[in-house]
């Protein structure tokens, strides 16, 4: 999608300096990556503790393949 903005030019240039980007689309599409992975992993946060397991599951025989 081809969208026309304007950026702060020292962020840009900072998030350039910072990621292996080397052009500015390259850096937006790497901030935007970063910006859903956080999100989405916050949204796994708001589970904590409202999922219940069943009594017996023992999560540590599943890894050894018990």
């Amino acid at each position: 999608m081809r969208t026309n903005i304007v950026l702060d030019d020292g962020l840009v240039e900072d998030a350039l300096r910072l990621s292996s980007a080397r052009t500015k689309k390259e850096v937006i599409h790497e901030a935007l990556k970063e910006f859903v992975e956080n999100r989405r992993r916050l949204d796994l946060l708001e589970l904590s503790g409202k999922i219940l397991f069943a009594p017996d599951y023992d999560y540590k025989a599943l890894r050894e393949g018990k």
